[in-house]
């Protein structure tokens, strides 16, 4: 068997992007909306902040319009959720995303749902993760709306495909599942807990990996020809460097770059069609409030 095929997560973000651009657009034109996302920042967390330039750039890419609101460490739980109730009211606001994480002092989980459900463009609330539980319309969370999507480019039609999912976050493993079920796969979710993980591992047509354990996936845990979904990001010294670090997912990948059959890397894979999938539900709650079903894609 030969190396596997490598999934693309930049180019398929890319070609996303593209298609909302196109959408964004056309909004613009047939009601006059221009899609807005409202990003909240509690603090100075510096990969926050890179993460929330990153997003910002991207949506007013896509001809969006980019609101930061960016709080100082001290912000009371109050402050934080009148202004959450704020852009709720707000009409040039479609999305609303609190940056994690938030102070200590700050109930993370009262605050994400304070967020209104339509405007919930990160899916972490209980209203839209219970719609999802159920197989209901819901505001899906990015991450795992992605890996479906690079899942269905991969492989067409999941019907019957064994699926197992490493994880069981209330952010990336549960929903997973979640979108896995309703794809008609078979599913079964692992974690820290489950005995004889690998060879649970081996039973996956599918695998996706979300435990923040660098290499915990090894190539033997992985069924030929597999299509390996690697969520994880992790930052670990260099083998020929070790004062430098690099950044690796939570698969071995060049054991299983042998086994599988098409993988995601990291970096370049699930990354980018996280902030992609973002400006996707943005576009989405833009399209439902203005009456029209939100695009397939």
């Amino acid at each position: 068997m030969g190396d596997a095929a490598l999934i693309d997560g930049k180019a398929a973000a890319a070609a996303i992007r593209d298609r909302i651009t196109t959408d964004v657009a056309a909004l613009k034109t047939s009601h006059s909306v221009t899609p807005g996302l409202a990003v909240v920042l509690v603090g100075e967390d510096p990969a926050s902040e890179i993460y929330v330039r990153s997003k910002a750039k991207q949506t007013v890419a896509c001809g969006m319009a980019s609101f930061k609101h960016q709080l100082p460490e001290t912000t009371s739980q109050e402050d934080l959720l009148a202004l959450i109730d704020e852009l709720n009211h707000d009409d040039a606001i479609h999305g609303i995303l609190v940056q994690l994480p938030l102070p200590d002092a700050i109930d993370k989980h009262l605050a994400i749902n304070s967020v209104a459900p339509e405007k919930d463009v990160d899916g972490f609330s209980i209203f839209n993760t219970g719609r999802l539980a159920v197989g209901a319309a819901a505001m899906v969370p990015c991450t795992p709306l992605g890996c479906m999507s690079l899942l269905r480019q991969t492989l067409g039609d999941l019907t019957g495909l064994e699926a197992v999912m490493v994880g069981q976050s209330n952010i990336v493993g549960k929903p997973m599942a979640s979108l896995l079920l309703k794809a008609d796969c078979t599913v079964t979710i692992a974690h820290s807990h489950t005995r004889d993980l690998s060879s649970v591992c081996r039973r996956g047509d599918i695998l996706v990996v979300a435990t923040g354990n660098a290499n915990l996936i090894r190539g033997d845990w992985i069924k030929p020809g597999a299509t390996v979904i690697d969520i994880g990001i992790n930052r670990i010294p260099s083998p020929d460097n070790p004062g430098k670090m690099r950044l690796v997912g939570d698969v071995a990948f060049e054991e299983a770059i042998k086994v599988a059959g098409a993988i995601t890397p990291v970096p370049g894979g699930v990354g980018p069609m996280t902030v992609a999938m973002l400006l996707r539900n943005t576009l989405a709650a833009a399209y439902m409030k203005a009456g029209l079903p939100p695009p397939p894609y």
